[in-house]
């Protein structure tokens, strides 16, 4: 799918790609990722995407390390376009990247300004591009997974049940009415992006293949993590 000037089409997608290894942070496609970029290395990633194809790969490093930069990062990523952009006075640079594709790592490139590069291979997650937003990007992280909206229904009434139990174990506060009114794509695309999940299980979402896959995966993480010590919910 050709998705007009700001989206490119499959066989226009770069296949050296700079990558962002952040732990814990997901990108999905469809999704708005808002990022605060200060180290010297992303300040030059950033300078060399704007000047570019306005692209970053977003990555998850698979270890703890006390630099990001060395560590093994997994072999899937999103590739986000930079669609939101300002300075700051200290030097700064605020961003949004939306979510275009999915890729896998091919080869890790040489450093280029202490930045890390990759060789991208899409061909996997060609849909991600090829199928439509279900229900149109939402605001902040959240948005429409277009490589799943054509791809089934979710079970929403578990999802929601799941959910409200896992923010009480959470202590966090939804806003249910924009929950309820939210569809599918972007609200399981939104969640998975939101949510504090461990980097492995928002690598499990990541890697889903579809819509109800990512609804199902999501829903046992959260049930899972009410029926922990110390968690609520109901018992089965």
């Amino acid at each position: 799918m050709n998705g007009g000037a700001f989206r490119p089409g499959f066989e226009d997608l770069p296949r050296v790609v700079p990558i962002f290894p952040l732990p814990g942070v997901l990108l999905l496609p469809g999704g708005r990722l808002p990022l605060n970029i200060f180290e010297p290395r992303y300040l030059a990633m950033l300078r060399d995407a704007l000047a570019g194809e306005r692209v970053i790969g977003m990555i998850q490093p698979r270890e703890e390390a006390a630099d990001v930069g060395t560590a093994k990062v997994y072999q899937t990523g999103c590739l986000g376009r930079i669609t939101a952009f300002s300075e700051t006075d200290d030097g700064r640079y605020l961003i949004t990247l939306t979510g275009l594709i999915r890729f896998n790592v091919t080869r890790e490139l040489p450093p280029m300004a202490g930045y890390r590069r990759v060789t991208a291979g899409y061909d996997r997650f060609r849909r991600d591009l090829e199928d439509g937003p279900e229900d149109g990007a939402a605001d902040g992280a959240g948005g429409a997974d277009g490589a799943a909206g054509a791809a089934g229904a979710i079970d929403r009434a578990r999802l929601l049940e799941t959910l409200g139990f896992y923010f009480e174990a959470q202590g966090i506060e939804g806003d249910w009415t924009a929950i309820e009114e939210t569809g599918d794509a972007a609200l399981v695309t939104t969640l998975a992006m939101l949510c504090p999940f461990a980097a492995p299980e928002k690598q499990a979402l990541l890697e889903a293949m579809s819509l109800p896959e990512r609804a199902r995966a999501m829903t046992a993480i959260m049930e899972m993590a009410v029926h922990e010590p110390g968690g609520t919910g109901p018992a089965h």
